[in-house]
């Protein structure tokens, strides 16, 4: 990572990119990206897509999602209190006391969530927060005070949390999951135009929208592309820390290296060239299994036009779908170079299938 890379990454992150609304962060990424490759195209919903070496007949796909979940606005009270829908797999149990942006045609309107106080709860019958409970507190004492602001009902809204490090070896902050593989593909493509490499097929670098709400984006754009080969990053789950349980989850690590998933959607002969790669370039690796479905946009690029041979690289990742989401530094480089690698010892046109 140079400067310039640190200086992307930190406002990327932090720079609000909610599902359907993706497009500030699509921006960011793609003035980052543009030195890196030969020519770009967008899609309708906002996904971006930068090409290196356009044209040749086999095209290869590395993918990350761009969104982050986030809140709606449903609901306003006549006292000026706002109750909300989620937009993705939003969290309401880490919801009191957060801090909010509210995003308006007149700019974001500050918000937090109200929670009564300690000692005014039944503290023998205290119950966690539900989505029915939950409520925004603009400082406003009418609904009209709200609709002056510019808040209406649909605006939508994204925790107030900043990227930051800790210990000199993890990234925290909230919408890693997965804006950190929107820099970690970018970074394949400034590795390969850095280092003069001259690929022999087309490679398309994805930063698709709207994964949180079901793989919307990348089903979408997997059929624009039509690829032969789709390496697809996401995030999983560290089960180290407490309260996860490992004979359910798997036994996964931040800081022991990319987890490479066995599931019916990852092509078998497709994740044993990625083993070999990292076993001859000395990357560590993790496996992990899938429960039918891997969860992430492998799924969509998989079952996507006559079927797309498709992996999954992911990176461990701690407290998901919180502000404070966590990621080793080592294993983001050791996402970036075992794509790198992978796809330079890619042989264009090589037939994955396993009866021919």
């Amino acid at each position: 990572m140079n400067q310039e890379s640190r200086t992307f990454l930190e406002k990327y992150l932090n720079n609000a990119s909610p599902t359907g609304f993706e497009w500030t962060g699509q921006q960011l990424w793609l003035d980052y990206i543009k030195p890196f490759i030969h020519e770009y195209f967008t899609d309708t919903y906002g996904t971006v897509v930068g090409v290196i070496n356009p044209g040749a007949p086999y095209k290869v796909v590395i993918e990350a999602h761009a969104d982050e979940i986030s809140w709606f606005v449903n609901y306003i009270t006549k006292d000026g209190y706002i109750y909300l829908r989620k937009n993705g797999g939003s969290d309401h149990a880490i919801a009191p006391s957060k801090r909010v942006n509210i995003h308006t045609s007149k700019g974001v309107v500050k918000g937090v969530f109200g929670w009564p106080a300690i000692h005014v709860r039944d503290n023998e019958n205290d119950k966690p927060p539900t989505m029915k409970s939950l409520f925004l507190d603009l400082g406003c004492e009418s609904k009209e005070e709200v609709e002056a602001l510019g808040v209406h009902v649909g605006c939508v809204a994204t925790f107030e949390d900043d990227f930051i490090e800790l210990n000199n070896k993890f990234y925290a902050g909230r919408a890693l999951d997965n804006r950190i593989g929107g820099y970690m593909i970018a970074e394949v493509a400034r590795r390969i135009k850095e280092n003069g490499n001259q690929l022999p097929y087309s490679l398309y670098v994805v930063n698709a929208v709207q994964e949180e709400i079901g793989l919307r984006g990348a089903e979408m754009i997997a059929h624009r592309i039509n690829p032969d080969v789709a390496i697809v990053t996401d995030v999983c789950h560290d089960t180290q820390s407490p309260a996860y349980n490992k004979i359910q989850s798997g036994d996964l690590s931040c800081g022991k290296g990319p987890v490479l998933t066995y599931g019916p959607a990852v092509q078998n002969n497709l994740l044993s060239m990625i083993i070999k790669t990292a076993e001859e370039k000395g990357i560590p690796f993790q496996r992990a299994s899938a429960y039918r479905a891997t969860g992430t946009d492998t799924d969509a690029f998989a079952y996507s036009n006559s079927g797309v041979c498709s992996a999954l690289i992911s990176l461990p990742l701690k407290y998901m779908h919180t502000t404070v989401e966590m990621v080793s530094k080592q294993d983001v480089e050791n996402v970036i170079n075992l794509m790198y690698e992978f796809l330079l010892q890619l042989p264009t046109g090589h037939d994955f299938r396993y009866i021919k």
